[in-house]
């Protein structure tokens, strides 16, 4: 049976978000709000808990999840990134974009794409996202809250509770988040590409 937190959007509880990272910790996974929609969220570590995301999306391993970092020197740990690249980041971070990027060898092979290394990587701007981060001390493995077999993310606690509460150990109500994923940007070639275009503005990163 899943906890339910309920947690203020911008100023949320400590002793709550220390719970939460020690569910996280301990093997758990869990539905959080981000800046773009509500996400399951798992320890980057945990092999069972990160085949877990998949089953709940029923995506297979050539479908990205992302890491979700504090901070661009944190993303910097995970990804192989040039001053081309670093030059966007900085232009969409924090903020509702999801940039694919090489792996370097701290991501486990097993979670970057199986042909191209590659891996989705973001910063977001969320204050119950980033107070958990904080907190966590490391990347949370994440990957859009969508149901199986649905094209829309879910936008309510109470209905993530209702569907998932014995699937998952956790969802951190902190109300309703944009129901709209992250702009994807693929990174990893010699020209930024447009994968998803969702709540970040292309105008932002200079591309539109």
């Amino acid at each position: 049976m899943a906890q339910y937190f309920e947690v203020h959007p911008d100023n949320p509880q400590p002793r709550l978000l220390k719970q939460a990272a020690q569910i996280l910790q301990a093997g758990g996974v869990a539905a959080i709000p981000t800046d773009s929609s509500y996400a399951f969220v798992c320890r980057l570590e945990d092999k069972a808990a990160a085949e877990q995301l998949r089953r709940l999306r029923a995506v297979d391993e050539r479908h990205h999840l992302t890491l979700l970092c504090r901070d661009l020197s944190e993303l910097a740990t995970y990804a192989i990134v040039d001053n081309r690249q670093y030059r966007l980041l900085k232009l969409g971070t924090p903020g509702p974009y999801t940039f694919l990027l090489e792996a370097t060898k701290e991501v486990p092979r097993r979670l970057s794409h199986p042909s191209r290394r590659t891996i989705g990587l973001r910063v977001p701007e969320h204050g119950v996202t980033q107070g958990l981060l904080e907190i966590f001390g490391e990347p949370l493995l994440a990957t859009t809250l969508i149901p199986a077999g649905e094209a829309d993310p879910l936008n309510d606690p109470q209905e993530i509770r209702e569907r998932y509460e014995k699937l998952i150990q956790l969802v951190i109500d902190a109300g309703a988040c944009a129901m709209e994923p992250t702009t994807v940007i693929d990174l990893s070639g010699p020209e930024p590409v447009l994968v998803r275009s969702g709540r970040g503005p292309l105008k932002r990163l200079g591309l539109a």
